[in-house]
């Protein structure tokens, strides 16, 4: 690709590097951390236009700085893209994942897709369980499950409910275009939560990406006689 083409795949995902910011998004993909002066020159203004459009996108969470030593004098401020600006580039992880569970279903069957899902289901549930082992009640198990879902990219966090009753909320989906081709996965998801908050736990899905909704929340409420 130019200095001058747009991203990989724009012509096929809509995405157009038009305005200065996304032309700025596109010259750091491509040439790793620039200065705002190097960046300027490369976009044809200046250093300080450059910058000011940097400290934008920083304030969007898409790009980041850090110093570097330059010899004699002030050290220079590089710029990068966070991992929240290279998901805006087109992939095709999606689209492969898609693929390769079509082609599970079509060549072996869904019992051979079930196997699949079930072995996935295993080593998450072994994964979580070993992550709880100093949780000591029901909030310290939903906090850590929070914190896993959320390093797993679900963007995940709890909360307690009036009635006394605890709410997990998943604000995103990394793996919504397999959990829309196979909900198996999603079934999956709700029974390890399920086994890893413990015996006498109701959790109930009240609301569903794959469904339509905005995101994923669980209800999740002792039924036994123990404090929450």
């Amino acid at each position: 690709m130019s200095s001058h083409g747009s991203a990989p795949g724009a012509e096929n995902a809509g995405w157009s590097p038009r305005s200065p910011a996304q032309r700025i998004l596109i010259q750091l993909k491509m040439q790793g951390s620039l200065s705002a002066a190097a960046l300027g020159e490369k976009l044809g203004t200046s250093g300080e236009a450059a910058r000011q459009q940097l400290l934008r996108l920083a304030e969007e969470g898409l790009v980041e700085a850090r110093s570097a030593a330059s010899g004699v004098g002030r050290p220079t401020q590089l710029w990068s893209l966070t991992a929240a600006a290279q998901a805006q580039f087109p992939d095709t992880h999606a689209a492969l994942t898609v693929q390769l569970l079509d082609i599970v279903r079509e060549q072996l069957g869904e019992a051979a897709l079930d196997t699949i899902i079930s072995a996935r289901e295993t080593t998450t549930r072994q994964c979580y369980e070993a992550a709880m082992r100093t949780a000591t009640d029901l909030r310290g198990r939903v906090a850590v499950l929070a914190d896993l879902r959320s390093q797993e990219g679900y963007m995940a966090s709890w909360s307690e409910e009036p009635d006394g009753s605890l709410l997990l909320v998943e604000n995103h989906c990394p793996i919504c275009a397999a959990a829309t081709a196979c909900q198996g996965f999603c079934r999956a998801e709700l029974e390890v939560f399920r086994a890893v908050l413990g015996p006498g736990v109701e959790v109930e899905r009240v609301d569903h990406i794959v469904a339509g909704g905005r995101r994923c929340s669980y209800t999740i409420k002792e039924t036994a006689n123990v404090a929450v």
